[in-house]
């Protein structure tokens, strides 16, 4: 089974990011989330990313290593996996510039020689112990995922964007007719105390907002083929938010269409999926890593963490413990 990873990553000191960024958005501004620092900064620990995908899952067939145009020094661009993708190789040339990840995820079915089986990562989701093809998808070829229910309350520009994946989910599928037909996936043993709210909510009408494990996601090529011939009107008109907008539709919206569609296989993602929000679980996400107590991780940042420098340190020292070792993808 051909498997491709997909990533995306952003030098925020690329001087020739600098200058399309301040000449559409006019400056880093922490108070906003979609033009903080914390969105767009690197603290250099995308090697261990690298080192991660090498030691611990080397089946993967290649690795699309997507940016504006930019790669680290280190990065050894001639190594047979990786394909060094530019936003201007899959994304139309009226969206571009563009800072906006919602954006550039939504294309990526577009990304050249991808597979039809892919997984996505964000530059922050790390792999940090052995996993198999099957951690993703399933024999019959399906992605591996979790289908449950969960509250969505907040009142932020994420929130709202979850929303707008709801009104979509919500006129193309019938949720009874769905839960119906896919009850043992819905209702799988192994999503635990994950399924209560779906049990509760299973004779309410609508869809409600999907558990999201913020972690690495397997997709099917098709399932963005089809989510753009259903909503591609607002695909493409909110293409041209050139940064994070109420309005948007993330990756999520083509993950709940994937689960709608019966095309996935039931695995409960948090068995082996953590995500550290270092704000508040800084030492935990440490100690995570270290100890490779997850096979997946994200360590998600925020302008507002304490002792920033020295967090970012000890991930480095916890990354450098269990990756000590040059990979093939580093300049030697």
């Amino acid at each position: 089974m051909k498997m491709d990873f997909v990533i995306t990553w952003v030098d925020m000191d690329d001087p020739q990011w600098k200058a399309d960024f301040f000449k559409y958005s006019g400056k880093i501004d922490n108070s906003k989330n979609e033009v903080s620092e914390a969105r767009f900064r690197d603290y250099g620990f995308l090697k261990y990313w690298f080192r991660g995908v090498e030691n611990f899952a080397p089946w993967v067939r290649k690795i699309h290593f997507v940016t504006s145009g930019q790669k680290p020094q280190w990065l050894d661009e001639n190594h047979p996996k990786l394909n060094l993708v530019k936003h201007s190789d899959y994304i139309p040339d009226e969206f571009l510039p563009t800072f906006n990840s919602v954006v550039i995820e939504r294309y990526m079915h577009r990304i050249p020689d991808l597979a039809d089986r892919f997984v996505y990562f964000n530059d922050d989701f790390f792999i940090t112990n052995h996993l198999p093809e099957s951690r993703f998808f399933a024999e019959n070829g399906l992605p591996q995922d979790i289908a449950a229910f969960r509250h969505n309350t907040g009142m932020g520009l994420w929130a709202k964007t979850l929303k707008n994946h709801l009104r979509v989910i919500n006129q193309r599928f019938d949720k009874r007719e769905v839960l119906r037909r896919d009850h043992a996936k819905w209702f799988h043993p192994s999503y635990g105390s994950k399924a209560r709210l779906t049990r509760f909510l299973q004779f309410y009408g609508k869809f409600v907002t999907l558990r999201t494990p913020h972690n690495a996601q397997p997709y099917l090529k098709s399932t963005f083929d089809e989510v753009w011939d259903y909503a591609g009107q607002e695909l493409t008109a909110t293409s041209k938010n050139r940064f994070r907008s109420p309005d948007d539709f993330s990756p999520e919206l083509f993950r709940t269409w994937q689960i709608c569609r019966s095309n996935f296989e039931p695995y409960n993602t948090y068995a082996d999926t953590k995500m550290f929000p270092l704000l508040i679980k800084p030492k935990q996400a440490i100690a995570a890593i270290r100890d490779q107590t997850y096979k997946l991780v994200c360590i998600n940042d925020n302008v507002h963490i304490r002792n920033y420098a020295k967090v970012m340190q000890e991930i480095g020292a916890a990354f450098e413990s269990i990756l000590p070792n040059k990979s093939a993808f580093e300049k030697q």
